[in-house]
C-alpha cells in the first residue's frame, strides 16, 4: 500500500491515504520512513487514520474564529485584517475543510485580487494584494503550528507575493514644509510639526498620551512593528509641547485635543461642567484626513500623503548630516533594508559637503600653470637659439 525509495541522501515515504489522496514525507533514516509507514498502515486497520488527519476535519470556519481569538487585538486587525477574514469567507466558505483548500486555490484567488476594482473605481496595487495574501498566508502557517491542519497550502508551490514598486520617495523641501504649517489649522499644525520632527506615525501621534512623553524622550509601546522604541525630542518638539500643556491646563491625558462643542453640546444649560472641561482640554483627535487634504490644496502641494511626513523627516535629517543607522533606529525599521532608499540623499549631502573644498587648490593650479607656461617660453627661446 507505500513505498519506501531513497532520495539523494533522505529516505522517501510515498502512500495514498483512504480518501486517495497521495501523500508523501521526506525521513533522514530509512528505519524512520519505515516506522512511520507501519504506523498509517496500522490506522488505516484500525479505520483511525482520518483521526490524526485533523485538517480532514477542521473547518476553514473553525480556524478563522481561532486566528480571531489570538490576534483580534492587533492595531491592523480592525483596519483591515477583518475585511481580510470577511472575503476569505466569502470565498473558500466557512463550512470548506482546510484539506480541499490547495495551492491552486489560494493562486486562483490572488489572481482574483489583481483584477478587483476598488471603491475609487481603479484596480488594486500590487501592495494591496500582497497584504491580503500575507494575511491568509499567516492564517495557514498559524493553522499548522496550532495542529489543525499538516501542511500549509502556500508551501506546495512558488511564493505568491508580487513584486512591489516601492521606489516612491516624496518629501517636503523646506519651503515647502513652511507653506503647509502656513495651510495648517492650529490643531493640525501641531499633529504636523510633530511627525516632521520626530518621524512617528499618524496612529502613533494621534493616540500619544502625556504619560508617554518624559525625560526628554518620547516612550512608544504599541508600534506597527510590535516593539518599543524611544524618540528623543529636540528644541522645537520640547517647545511645542510646553505650548499645547499650557494652552489644556493640565488637564487632558491626550496630547493632540481638538475643541469642538457643537454638536456634542445640544443642552449647554445641562452640560455646563463637561462644557468647561471641553473648551479647557479639547476632545482627542480621531482623524484628519479631511483637514489634511485641505491643508495641502491651500499649500499648493500635490501628490502628497500624512505618511510622506515621515519620508521627510528622515530624508531632512539625512540631507543635514545624520547617519542611516541614527534614521533607522529612530523610524524603528527592524532592517536596514527599509532605511536603505535614503541612502542616495546621503551620497548627495556629501557631494555638496564636498564642494565646500572648491577653490582651495586653485592657487596651486595657477602657479603651476604660469610655471608651464614660462618653461614653454623658454623652451621655444631655446630652440629658436640653436636655429
Amino acid at each position: 500500500m507505500g513505498a519506501i525509495r531513497k532520495r539523494g541522501i533522505a529516505w522517501q515515504l510515498d502512500y495514498v491515504d483512504p480518501i486517495g489522496k497521495r501523500i508523501r514525507k521526506t525521513f533522514k533514516k530509512r528505519k524512520e520512513a519505515e516506522a512511520e509507514l507501519g504506523k498509517r498502515v496500522s490506522l488505516m486497520a484500525e479505520g483511525r487514520y482520518l483521526d490524526v488527519k485533523k485538517d480532514f476535519k477542521t473547518t476553514l470556519g473553525k480556524l478563522l474564529l481561532k486566528y480571531t481569538e489570538n490576534f483580534g487585538n492587533q492595531t491592523c486587525f480592525k483596519n483591515s485584517k477583518e475585511l481580510f477574514i470577511r472575503n476569505f469567507k466569502e470565498s473558500f466558505g466557512e463550512e470548506t475543510l482546510l484539506s480541499n483548500v490547495r495551492y491552486v486555490d489560494v493562486e486562483t484567488y490572488r489572481n482574483t485580487l489583481k483584477q478587483k476594482i476598488t471603491r475609487k473605481g481603479t484596480i488594486r496595487t500590487d501592495a494591496s494584494v500582497n497584504r491580503e495574501m500575507s494575511c491568509l498566508h499567516h492564517l495557514f502557517s498559524k493553522g499548522v503550528e496550532w495542529e489543525l491542519l499538516e501542511q500549509s497550502p502556500f508551501d506546495r508551490g512558488r511564493t505568491l507575493l508580487l513584486k512591489e514598486n516601492n521606489t516612491r520617495l516624496r518629501f517636503l523641501s523646506e519651503e515647502e514644509i513652511q507653506d503647509l504649517l502656513d495651510a495648517c489649522p492650529s490643531h493640525l499644525k501641531d499633529i504636523v510639526v510633530c511627525a516632521i520632527n520626530t518621524g512617528m506615525r499618524k496612529g502613533e501621534i494621534l493616540s500619544l498620551k502625556w504619560e508617554q512623553v518624559r525625560n526628554g524622550l518620547i516612550y512608544l509601546e504599541e508600534t506597527k512593528t510590535n516593539e518599543s522604541r524611544q524618540i528623543p525630542l529636540n528644541d522645537t518638539m520640547e517647545q511645542l509641547f510646553k505650548e499645547i500643556r499650557k494652552r489644556q491646563h493640565l488637564r487632558s491625558e491626550h496630547v493632540f485635543t481638538y475643541v469642538n462643542t457643537g454638536a456634542d453640546m445640544q443642552d449647554p444649560a445641562k452640560n455646563r461642567e463637561k462644557l468647561k472641561l471641553v473648551k479647557e482640554t479639547g476632545s482627542p483627535v480621531n482623524g484628519i484626513k479631511s483637514s489634511f487634504k485641505t491643508a495641502l490644496k491651500r499649500a499648493g502641494i500635490k501628490d502628497f500623503r500624512f505618511h510622506d511626513l515621515r519620508h521627510t523627516f528622515a530624508s531632512q535629517m539625512i540631507l543635514k548630516g545624520a547617519s542611516l543607522k541614527d534614521v533607522q533606529e529612530i523610524l524603528g525599521h527592524k532592517t536596514m533594508t527599509m532605511t536603505l532608499r535614503y541612502a542616495h540623499l546621503s551620497q548627495e549631502h556629501k557631494k555638496t559637503a564636498i564642494n565646500l573644498l572648491n577653490g582651495l587648490t586653485s592657487g596651486l593650479c595657477h602657479k603651476r600653470a604660469q610655471n608651464d607656461f614660462s618653461d614653454t617660453k623658454k623652451e621655444v627661446a631655446y630652440n629658436a637659439n640653436s636655429l
